[in-house]
């Protein structure tokens, strides 16, 4: 059956209808980043024009993806978006993440590097706090478990070398890699980052758990620790 069209007139109405245009017979590369916001607040704000909110949230959070990112809380603090608005935009933030992991879940990860990147910059890269993370693989470097080990800095307080290799083994993991971010955005490692990947790596060595890498993720992009070598 044939999707019913909403004949109401309200202002804008013929905005919305060149903006769905130009997404249908361009792809979402011919939207500036604004316009894709002003058509995803479509499902919050059924009459209106968008364009003055969306132009909001911008200015507010910096860019398209720290507005999908940010706490429904914080975009409701900007005028002109309610509960139902801020739960459209999440939803959209949760739908790229489920994509981005798709990729990652079907396919060894070492094999599928861009992806899973990629799955870690949509997850990670616009957080306002530090979150640590540790990604463990079978012996054909499938996903096992993505572990969320806690928000914070990484240091041995917040994650015990022996820990991490302890659960690697309860679950029959045979290597992992470890992921952070930094909130600042410069995703450079830290003293600390690296000293506790060693501690992590060494005592891997012990129990034939291999430490493939350490990520760092931030606004401005991400580190191997394996690449700089440093593990």
């Amino acid at each position: 059956m044939p999707e019913a069209e909403d004949r109401s007139e309200h202002p804008g109405k013929g905005h919305r209808a060149r903006l769905r245009q130009r997404l249908l017979d361009g792809g979402a590369e011919a939207l500036a980043d604004y316009e894709v916001l002003e058509y995803l607040l479509f499902a919050g704000m059924r009459q209106g024009d968008t364009k003055p909110v969306a132009k909001a949230l911008i200015k507010r959070f910096g860019s398209l993806p720290a507005v999908l990112n940010a706490d429904p809380g914080a975009l409701q603090s900007v005028k002109g978006v309610g509960e139902t608005t801020a739960a459209a935009l999440k939803s959209v933030a949760l739908a790229a993440r489920r994509m981005a992991r798709s990729e990652i879940t079907q396919k060894p990860v070492l094999g599928s590097w861009q992806a899973l990147i990629d799955y870690l910059t949509i997850d990670m890269a616009h957080l306002t706090v530090e979150r640590v993370r540790v990604l463990f693989l079978n012996t054909q470097n499938r996903l096992v478990l993505d572990h969320h080990v806690g928000d914070g800095s990484i240091d041995e307080a917040a994650v015990h070398p022996r820990e991490v290799i302890r659960q690697a083994l309860d679950i029959g993991a045979s290597a992992l890699i470890l992921v952070h971010n930094h909130p600042s955005g410069n995703p450079e490692p830290s003293r600390a980052d690296i000293q506790i990947t060693n501690r992590i790596a060494e005592a891997g060595r012990l129990l034939g758990i291999v430490v493939h890498d350490h990520i760092i993720v931030g606004r401005d992009g991400h580190v191997s620790l394996r690449t700089k070598g440093l593990i």
